[in-house]
Parts: C-alpha cells; structure tokens; sequence
C-alpha cells in the first residue's frame, strides 16, 4: 500500500479531491473545500461504536464496526469508493486522525485491486496545518482594506483586478463566507460551518499567495459576515490597516443595490426551487426577514416605514414590475447604512490612503500604494 500523503500544501495548490471517510455529522461541522463525503460509518453505526469502545474497549469497538460495516453494506460502500476514485484518479482518503477508518478503508480497496494513499494525521493536521499557514501568510503580508459605502461595487472590483499588473492580491471574502456582508446579504444557499469557511479561506490565501509576492487586498468587514465570523489574526490587522475608498453617488449605489439585492437574488432563488412562484414566496420572505432583522436599529417608526415600501414593492413585483424595489432601497440607504458608515468611517480616518470613483481606485490598484 503507498505511503501516507505529507505534502499538504501540493494537496492544496492542486486541489486534490480528498474522500472524507468521517461520520455525516462530523464532516457536516466542517471540511476542506476540496472533500466529499464517503462515510465509512453512518451516524447511527459510529455511535454504537463509541459506546461499545467506552463500555468494552478498542478491540470489541473495532469487532463491532466490522460487523456493522459488512456483506451487502460493505460492499455498497467499497462501491461508493470505487466510483469516486474512478471519477478523481489522484484522490486522497481521510478520516479525523488518519488511523483505524483510513486504514481500513485504504486495505479493502486495496484488496479489490485500488491502490489510494491515506492523508498522514487525517482532517485534525489538515486543519491545524491551514490555519497555522493562514497566520504565518497574515503575520508576513502586506495588507489594504478596500472600503466604501453600500452599493459601491466593492466585490466586484475585487475580481476585476488585473492580477498581470496589479501589485495586489485580492481576497474575497464575501464570497468564501458565501453572504453579501450586510442586513440584507443572506444568499439563497447556507453559509458554511465557521470551520469550513476557515478552511476555505485558508486554501484562498495559500493558493493566491503561492509564489507570488503581493499585498493582500481585503473588502472591509466587521468581524461578522452573515455567521462567519473573521480568524482573529487577520481581523485585527485589518483594522489597523490602510484604507482605500471607493466613492460613487446614491444613484449608482441605488441601482447596483437593485441589481444585485434583488434582480440577482430574485434569480438564484428560481435557479435553486425551479418554481416561480415557489422562489418569488421564498425571495419575499427572505427580505421582509432581513427588514425585521433590522427593527430595533432602525427604530419603530423607520422600520415601519421601511416595511410599507417593501410590501408594496413586493406587490408591484408580483404584477412583473420591480423598479419599486429603488425607493425602499434608498431609503435604507441614506437613513440606516450611511449614517452608520459615516459614523465608523470616523474612527479610521487617519487609515485612508486613497479614495477616489470606482474607476479611479481601479487605476490606483494598478500601482503601490
């Protein structure tokens, strides 16, 4: 059988599938963007070994799950396995500590003819190993924070830059959280487990960092983005941080609010139900839930407003006209998110390095700042 996998940072930069052979309820808590889930053992199964290994030992334990994983059961399974590896020639096998699951999981394989290595310490050293390299990268690196008041297309500049000629290295984090990082940024699909999106912004950063040198470009968040919240590391250096600002007007801020809150979210909603009506109910409740989120620091009488203009928007929508979506939008706007921004940009004031239109911050990231 070949020998355990050590190369982790190979295993990342080539995005190499590992099969994950830990329990559902374990790989659901968290897992490496490049994993799927192959279990050795249900949940149910697992659980009545670590009973029986706390009650009558490791050897019964392991007695136990031979049975419970047997005939036809084992043989579905080994099928399951074969097909994945079939799919994914170089793919890795791992369970929590790379031991007893890997182990047996690579000898039956190995039995049935398929050779496939087991990653050396399993998901505990994986883990260990990404946030150690995250920390060493963020304690190394240069970092600027692109800020900006909503609806400035501050994602979207990040993916926009030409990574040629810029000097930067972009990081979105947003989109590793899988949320837009406001009130309203709830995206149609979960966010991930705090460890996976760990997980997953740790392979961004090596991967986009590896072998190139560069500044580090972040959007400004708050240590939350919908649930996932930021390592401490990283978002402690971000806050000291020099600061670019990007700077558009109401209109466009409105309009790109509109585009990507509604038209956009509206969409992904039909793509993931497959039902209008169905995703126009979820997609409605999806706002009125952000609005309601809000109450208390929009105060009474502003939430109330706020949610007559969305009910009303919603109504006119369902008649196919959207464009009422605009006024509420700039109402939250220019009551709730921009008295909040300005009072926080207060506090950084000495970090700006830049601001500028959209354009204009464009250009700069093309050279030093």
């Amino acid at each position: 059988m070949q020998e355990p996998v050590t190369d982790r940072l190979n295993l990342i930069l080539k995005d190499i599938p590992l099969i994950d052979l830990r329990a559902p309820i374990e790989f659901t808590k968290g897992a490496p963007p490049n994993a799927i889930n192959l279990p050795l053992m249900t949940d149910q199964e697992r659980a009545k070994v670590g009973t029986c290994y706390k009650k009558e030992g490791q050897e019964a334990a392991i007695r136990l799950g031979h049975q419970l994983v047997s005939g036809r059961t084992k043989n579905e399974r080994l099928e399951a396995w074969q097909e994945a590896i079939n799919q994914h020639p170089h793919a890795i096998l791992y369970c929590f500590r790379g031991g007893l699951r890997s182990q047996t999981v690579q000898s039956w394989l190995s039995d049935a003819g398929i050779e496939v290595p087991i990653l050396s310490g399993g998901y505990k050293q994986l883990r260990s190993w990404l946030s150690e390299t995250l920390e060493n990268i963020i304690a190394g690196r240069e970092l600027v924070v692109l800020g900006g008041k909503t609806g400035c297309a501050k994602t979207e500049l990040l993916h926009n830059i030409d990574l040629k000629r810029s000097p930067f290295i972009p990081i979105d984090l947003e989109g590793l959280a899988h949320h837009r990082g406001s009130a309203f940024g709830r995206r149609v699909s979960p966010q991930p487990t705090q460890i996976g999106f760990e997980m997953a912004l740790a392979s961004a950063v090596i991967k986009n960092t590896h072998e190139r040198q560069g500044t580090l470009l972040l959007e400004d968040e708050s240590k939350l983005i919908g649930r996932c919240s930021l390592p401490p590391k990283l978002h402690e250096k971000m806050r000291i941080a020099p600061l670019i600002l990007v700077e558009e007007s109401i209109d466009f801020r409105i309009e790109h609010s509109f585009q990507n809150y509604i038209l956009k979210n509206h969409g992904e909603w039909i793509t993931a139900l497959n039902n209008p009506d169905a995703a126009f109910d979820a997609f409605s409740k999806s706002l009125t839930q952000s609005a309601d989120d809000i109450a208390k620091r929009l105060g009474g009488q502003r939430h109330k407003q706020l949610r007559s203009m969305l009910d009303a928007a919603l109504k006119q929508h369902l008649k196919g006209d959207s464009s009422a979506h605009r006024s509420w939008i700039r109402m939250l706007l220019e009551d709730y998110y921009d008295p909040m921004y300005e009072y926080q940009l207060s506090n950084k004031a000495d970090r700006i390095v830049f601001r500028g239109s959209l354009s204009q911050v464009r250009d700069k990231l093309l050279s030093d700042i």
